[in-house]
């Protein structure tokens, strides 16, 4: 099995039960996750050496962020005690047409603050096969932006190989900041990806006449984009998840990738997900489904495919983890859809 570093922040999730909206809500359902360290758990469940990154403060909610990595396998030894606090998000979900909403209360976190003198990146990648990180951190703060590239730079020193999933946040930046920073870090990308948002507001590529909310899918759009990023960056794959969002409780799921070596555009089976459990960390086990595939020497279109089956499944798990096994990512991959009991 490979080993894989994933570098990001942990944050506290606090959701409202049963659906509630925040005004009803006297209680908040606790859960501990983040981009990056979602995708490590992912690939923990899946029996990869799978290394979390982070800094949380010196305190006891720091500590349980840590140990909530712990219970899933993934190694917590180059986490970094410093800094004021644990960033928190407030999770209002969504039902039928209403939005699931996002509150963030994550400013001064410890990630936020932390510097390369905090880690010894050496000793982190030392051995390492895989490196990934999202688009999340660098928008926390300046600070984390400069600590993201400085990773990077010790990732590639050390010949491992690197995954970004783009994940454009409105709140935390503007797509005019996530440009100039994040192409920067293209520069040592092997594996990119993303959605259609994200190509467009973090990189600048838009996939054609696609509008995923009435479930236009214009697949020869991204083809197009793909073979343009692959030109400008030199990626490996360029990888898009793909939602039709028919409402909060009903989307269509499937996924694109396009190899730069083959120059083959490939898009997935689709999957109906209805109703949704919940959606936060559907990215995420998709990344994490992707690269575990490509990890595991499958083909891109075989890996492509595992990665959309733990995503469809994700939805169906409350909580930011996708805590599904390989063998029930093999099932739905495999065609058995059914929900059956297991007996």
């Amino acid at each position: 099995m490979a080993k894989v570093i994933t570098m990001g922040e942990i944050m506290l999730r606090l959701s409202t039960p049963n659906f509630e909206k925040f005004i009803q809500a006297d209680e908040f359902d606790i859960n501990y996750g983040g981009g990056e360290a979602n995708v490590a758990v992912s690939l923990a469940n899946y029996g990869h050496d799978a290394e979390f990154v982070t800094a949380v403060p010196d305190n006891e909610i720091g500590e349980c962020a840590v140990a909530s990595l712990r219970k899933y396998n993934v190694g917590t030894k180059h986490i970094a005690r410093c800094g004021e606090r644990l960033g928190i998000y407030y999770l209002e979900s969504g039902s039928s047409m209403r939005p699931s909403k996002v509150v963030y209360d994550r400013a001064h976190s410890s990630i936020s603050t932390a510097t390369a003198a905090d880690f010894d990146f050496d000793a982190i990648f030392q051995g390492a096969d895989w490196f990934h990180f999202t688009g999340i951190t660098p928008a926390v703060s300046d600070a984390a932006a400069a600590l993201t590239e400085e990773a990077l730079r010790a990732a590639k020193k050390h010949g491992v190989k690197v995954s970004v999933d783009l994940n454009f946040r409105k709140k935390l930046w503007s797509s005019e900041k996530a440009q100039k920073v994040m192409k920067n870090l293209m520069q040592y990308v092997d594996v990119c990806i993303g959605n259609e948002e994200d190509a467009e507001l973090v990189l600048g590529y838009k996939p054609g006449k696609t509008d995923v909310t009435s479930g236009d899918l214009e697949l020869a759009g991204y083809k197009s984009i793909f073979e343009q990023m692959v030109a400008d960056y030199d990626f490996e794959y360029c990888v898009s998840s793909l939602r039709v969002s028919h409402s909060a409780s009903d989307n269509g799921w499937s996924a694109c990738i396009y190899s730069r070596d083959t120059k083959e555009f490939y898009h997935s089976k689709e999957y109906s997900i209805h109703p949704i459990v919940d959606r936060v960390g559907g990215g995420d086990s998709f990344a994490g489904g992707v690269i575990c595939g490509l990890l595991d020497g499958k083909d891109f279109k075989a890996a492509l495919e595992y990665g959309v089956a733990a995503s469809a499944l994700k939805h169906t798990i409350p909580g930011d983890f996708n805590l599904v096994s390989r063998k029930e990512v093999e099932t739905l991959a495999g065609g058995d859809a059914s929900g059956r009991v297991q007996r």
